[in-house]
């Protein structure tokens, strides 16, 4: 099975780790897996600070290889909500709760075009330690780390803070 993710991945964190595992489970042995990354100009629409492309590019690549998923991938450029999933044939788009919208409208313009629309599977967010939703900008505020753990200020204060591009 073919199977499309997308994000931008910065930090990558536990709900980033599950949606992507959740992909490569889809797509499931012998699958492949498209993730899209968001382009630096993409991902500067992000209210937090976004590490680079290439940054970004390498943290997920040695995540993906460390588990050792039995579905291949690559990884494509993202420079609108979209990449490739309106041109690419493909089975399935795995698509968080924040993201699903975008899924749905993946397929209506997918169906104006003539193509067959795509399974979408939701995960649903990943609550850090204090009930809350783990998400990138509770990360740069420093409330919780990748793990959905409290950070103390000790932690926080010996951070670099990430500038925005």
């Amino acid at each position: 099975m073919k199977v499309m993710v997308g994000g931008t991945f910065d930090p990558l964190h536990i709900g980033h780790q599950l949606l992507l595992t959740r992909a490569f489970m889809t797509a499931g042995p012998g699958g492949h897996v498209v993730i899209g990354l968001s382009s630096d100009s993409f991902a500067s629409r992000k209210l937090h600070p976004v590490r680079s492309y290439d940054v970004r590019f390498a943290e997920l690549t040695k995540w993906i290889e460390s588990k050792h998923f039995e579905a291949t991938y690559e990884i494509e450029i993202l420079f609108d909500q979209f990449g490739s999933a309106l041109t690419q044939d493909f089975d399935a788009l795995v698509v968080s709760q924040e993201t699903f919208p975008v899924g749905n409208l993946i397929n209506a313009k997918r169906k104006e075009m003539g193509k067959n629309m795509v399974d979408l599977y939701q995960i649903q967010c990943v609550m850090a330690k204090d009930g809350k939703v783990v998400s990138s900008t509770r990360i740069y505020r420093g409330e919780i780390n990748r793990y959905g753990e409290p950070v103390s200020e000790e932690q926080f204060a010996g951070t670099e803070p990430c500038k925005k591009e």
